[in-house]
């Protein structure tokens, strides 16, 4: 089901849907500043299990916690003083930041658990910081490509409707702000050693 919202004021009884049905283990999507993604509830494992089954890829496999504020952040990794000042400067949704994990999150993922690690984002698209906040903790997610679709040629536009008609019967929600323009892909530093090691280079400027 597509719910259209205006990005900036989304409706609070839509965003209500939407944190409730990611309570209740389902997934739901929607553009973030880089594409659109997909959402689980990572104190779900419902909802993991079925993130894990729609990108077709073992549980092993790291996804993103999307993280609406610092606080949110610091419940699934280990946020030190010197990375809570560099995130003070770069969190402007152009970076993947790689921690080490917060137990909570160890206990809960299985990717985390094997190498203690966890990569949070916090994204400046005004729906999904919405959406975080009113869901009032970290959402797991991943993208949506143009290889989900047939005959979808990659490079073209990805929208709701397209989402919708072949993908929605897997989504309780599909929230459409309207056009959307992405940034384009993240930069990645690693924290885990303390000092930022780049691990992909993306829109992020590599800090100084």
């Amino acid at each position: 089901m597509i719910a259209y919202v205006i990005a900036e004021n989304p409706d609070d009884r839509v965003l209500s849907q939407a944190s409730q049905a990611l309570n209740d283990g389902r997934l739901i999507c929607l553009p973030s500043d880089s594409n659109w993604v997909v959402l689980a509830d990572p104190y779900s494992k419902a909802g993991v299990d079925r993130l894990y089954k729609f990108r077709h890829v073992d549980d092993s496999k790291h996804f993103t916690l999307f993280c609406a504020d610092f606080t949110q952040a610091a419940e699934v990794a280990h946020v030190g003083d010197a990375e809570f000042r560099l995130l003070k400067r770069l969190h402007n949704g152009g970076y993947t930041f790689i921690f080490k994990a917060q137990k909570v999150i160890t206990k809960l993922l299985k990717a985390s658990r094997t190498d203690h690690q966890v990569g949070i984002r916090f994204p400046t698209q005004p729906l999904l910081k919405r959406l975080l906040a009113h869901h009032g903790h970290p959402a797991l997610g991943s993208h949506v490509d143009a290889t989900m679709f047939n005959e979808h040629p990659e490079g073209l536009p990805i929208w709701a409707g397209l989402i919708d008609d072949e993908l929605g019967t897997q989504f309780a929600l599909i929230l459409d702000p309207g056009e959307v323009e992405f940034l384009g892909s993240t930069t990645v530093l690693d924290l885990t050693e303390g000092a930022p090691t780049l691990v992909r280079e993306g829109r992020g400027v590599w800090p100084t």
